[in-house]
């Protein structure tokens, strides 16, 4: 058996186990497929762990970079109170409303908010409003920009709560001071902003699933 294969057995093992499909997520992402979306969601087991995050941190607000087909929106918003909201930022409008759709089959339309353009600048347009700190941040988009998506996220974020990078490792290429690709150095950038900044204490996990070899950063926000 190859090493990807077993990474694979094992993952519908712990997914079956401990994160068996719905029928709303799995419609999700059967729609998703149907309407062309890459399949670059979260593994199911990442979903739930994003979910217990924000169930842990008793999150009432979050804020998710990176939308695509709503599938770790659904996964995150399931953990909000009923007067909770979640806010998530999609550059495409085409996967923008395979999403409200998604999301509103799940029947979180009501808790759920779908921005779309261009990150910064939904970022810039949602901290003019000065909303009330997320609780969570889940950043999952264009890993160029994942320096500038980890600042906004400081301005926006409470004291004590959570920013999540996904996609860290880059194939082992973050640890390649050779490789000089514009997603490594963005992700490269944003986890040594997590090292020397005052207000961050972070850390990053290799992973291998279904996904194939791949990782994520976790950071506390700090008063």
């Amino acid at each position: 058996m190859t090493e990807p294969q077993l990474w694979q057995d094992v993952d519908d093992y712990f997914t079956g186990l401990l994160a068996p499909p719905d029928a709303v997520l799995s419609a999700a992402l059967r729609d998703s497929d149907a309407a062309g979306l890459p399949r670059i969601n979260v593994a199911p087991n990442q979903g739930k762990l994003l979910h217990l995050l924000a169930q842990l941190q008793g999150a009432t607000r979050i804020l998710e970079i990176g939308t695509l087909g709503g599938y770790s929106t659904i996964w995150l918003a399931r953990a909000l109170p009923q007067d909770g909201r979640l806010i998530t930022l999609e550059y495409s409008e085409r996967h923008a409303e395979v999403a409200r759709s998604n999301l509103a089959r799940a029947g979180l339309d009501k808790i759920t908010e779908v921005r779309v353009g261009p990150a910064l600048r939904s970022l810039e347009e949602l901290a003019a409003e000065h909303p009330d700190p997320f609780d969570l941040v889940f950043i999952d988009a264009d890993k160029v920009n994942n320096p500038h998506y980890v600042e906004w996220s400081l301005k926006l974020t409470r004291p004590g709560g959570l920013i999540v990078l996904d996609n860290v490792v880059r194939g082992g290429a973050v640890a390649d001071a050779a490789d000089d690709a514009p997603d490594v150095r963005g992700t490269r950038a944003a986890l040594e902003l997590f090292a020397s900044h005052p207000r961050i204490t972070a850390t990053a996990v290799q992973t291998v699933g279904s996904k194939g070899y791949d990782g994520f950063a976790l950071a506390r926000v700090l008063p």
